[in-house]
This record gives structure tokens, sequence and C-alpha cells, in this order.
């Protein structure tokens, strides 16, 4: 399941948004979404596109920025530009039992600490999850 959507279907209240909060939006232009459910049916392709994506967030063109594991699985959030200015946020997770996601943040320019501090802001968007359905139903 792959979903492409620009960064105003956050549709966050800027007037509650601190001035950090306001640049990192602003910085946003659009998210692609990718997500591959593992089921009994599809171990064999879903290992083969699991290798796939592993490989191409080996290329020297993306650094790491950090990673972790869980019970649950793992996941990894790499970037491409410069520390402070990021040009492309990529958000890998593995979930054992249940498949993979991907999350790209595209934008001009991004600073890392200043996208992560938005994710308080979420917590009171009225996000427009319609467009997103299929994808946050993979989460649950």
């Amino acid at each position: 399941m792959a979903v492409d959507l620009p960064a105003n279907i956050l549709s966050l209240d800027e007037s509650k948004l601190t001035e950090e909060q306001k640049e990192a939006y602003k910085s946003v232009k659009k998210l692609n979404m990718l997500a591959y459910r593992l089921d009994s049916t599809n171990v064999a392709s879903y290992e083969t596109e699991l290798a796939k994506v592993k490989a191409i967030l080996k290329d020297p063109k993306y650094n790491e920025l950090m990673r972790g594991n869980t019970e649950e699985g793992k996941f990894t959030f790499n970037y491409i530009g410069d520390e402070g200015n990021i040009d492309e946020l990529v958000l890998f997770g593995n979930a054992n039992d249940k498949g993979f996601a991907i999350i790209r943040i595209l934008g001009d320019d991004m600073n890392p600490s200043k996208i992560m501090q938005l994710s308080s802001a979420f917590n009171t968007s009225k996000m427009d999850t319609s467009q997103i359905g299929q994808f946050a139903e993979f989460f649950k």
C-alpha cells in the first residue's frame, strides 16, 4: 500500500504552534507512505521486498539519525542532507508479525530536532484520516 500526501493534510492550527514548530511545519512539503503487510500467503515476497528496502537505505546518500529495537520490531530514522538542513527524512519500521512501513518526509532545509517537536502538536490536530485510513489501520 502506498500513499502520497501534501503536508497540509496535517491540518495543524499554526496559531497554537511555537515558533520552532511553525518553522518545522513550513519546511515539510510532502509525505510518502508505503506499507507492506505480512501474512501467511506472502512470506517469500515480503522477505524479498524487505531486503530491497534495507539495501536502498544502506546507500551512502542516507545518513542514519537514530535506530532502535522494541519487542515488536526495529526502526530507523535516516536522512538526506546535512544534519541541520535535511531535504528528506525516512522513517522505517519493521514489526515482526505485521510487516514494514516507510514514511518519507520531503521538504526544504528541515531541522530534525524541530521536526521532532511537531509530534506534540499532532495530539491536538484535526488530521483528515480519510486519505490515509488504510495506512493507519496497518498500525492497529
